[in-house]
């Protein structure tokens, strides 16, 4: 038994069966585990090399599949191999998709009747070039394919195959494909919004790179997805924006509440909390695009206001939420 009698054609067959089976199936089927240093890449998409090298030994006449531990998946055997075979080999896998780049394909998707979009269109062009400029996924994580018009239009299929309305075999997309497609099925104006809103970042600049998300939690990103939620937070933040939203309520009532419960840091804390406050911005990103934000368009909270507002999966307004809080104020008199 020998890795070198395998043909290209035994080797494409195997990645028509991994494709088939989807990845997880197929490893456990034949044994394998995932690659840990060499990926095979084709058309677009990765496979774990040894793993394909071994099942592909099955489809030649007479012979079957090997084991991972009757051969070797270094560079002399099995990359050798596949690269005397006309493949690409590389050495790393390209990071998973993230929401913000789902949220792009499935709106690409949709657009397009709920069909894959081929690499050779434009739009698939486009896309790629929208997805290599997010500052999502570090550049020693990015291979030569990364996000390349062969890997949009994968993704795009695993996407369309998902839809309802596909009456043939889907492939095997992730859990987060599913719930992105979910989402733009039960509200599909606000995720266009959203998908409009990243590319709005994307030609202004403000995507090309992001402030860290260490403290954004999942439920405050559950809203408008974590690039959404990081531009948001920028606006908020934005220390000339705040001091003009301050100077303006002061001016006008000449303190500074909680625009919710009333609290009143400087009140509460003397000196040391003079002329503090968070700012929220009211309208979410997905519904106001990139537009020159308002002094009337925040709101001026404290920062437990500020955290339930942005909790959970719809963020409240804070009229809603003074209106909870005076809710529960009655219920416990």
């Amino acid at each position: 038994m020998s890795i070198h009698e395998v043909t290209r054609e035994a080797i494409l067959a195997a990645l028509e069966e991994h494709d088939r089976l989807g990845p997880d199936e197929f490893l456990d089927k034949h044994g394998f585990g995932p690659a840990r240093t060499y990926l095979l890449v084709h058309e677009g998409r990765e496979y774990d090399s040894k793993a394909i090298v071994g099942v592909a030994h099955g489809y030649l006449d007479g012979k079957q599949p090997l084991a991972a531990a009757e051969f070797s998946g270094g560079l002399e055997t099995v990359v050798k191999v596949l690269q005397d075979r006309g493949f690409e080999v590389r050495g790393s896998r390209s990071p998973a998709w993230l929401e913000a780049e789902l949220v792009l394909a499935c709106d690409v998707v949709m657009r397009n009747d709920w069909q894959l979009v081929r690499a050779q269109d434009p739009r698939a062009v486009a896309l790629s070039q929208l997805l290599q400029a997010l500052p999502l996924h570090p550049p020693e994580s990015r291979g030569p394919t990364f996000r390349n018009p062969n890997s949009v239009q994968r993704k795009t299929s695993d996407i369309a195959t998902q839809h309802p309305a596909y009456t043939g075999k889907p492939t095997r997309g992730g859990k987060l494909d599913k719930l992105v497609l979910r989402a733009f099925l039960d509200r599909p104006d606000e995720m266009h919004e959203q998908a409009e809103a990243i590319r709005a970042g994307i030609a202004s600049g403000a995507l090309t790179s992001l402030p860290k998300a260490a403290d954004i939690d999942e439920e405050e990103a559950a809203a408008e997805g974590r690039v959404l939620t990081l531009l948001h937070l920028r606006r908020e933040r934005n220390p000339k924006l705040r001091t003009k939203k301050i100077d303006n309520v002061i001016a006008a009532h000449g303190r500074l509440e909680c625009e919710v419960c009333g609290f009143d840091f400087e009140r509460t804390y003397g000196e040391r909390g003079a002329r503090y406050a968070e700012i929220h911005h009211v309208v979410p990103l997905h519904v106001t695009g990139q537009t020159e934000t308002r002094l009337a368009d925040l709101a001026v909270l404290c920062a437990n206001c500020h955290r339930m507002i942005h909790r959970g999966s719809r963020w409240l307004t804070p009229a809603e939420l003074h209106d909870l809080v005076s809710l529960r104020a009655d219920e416990s008199t």
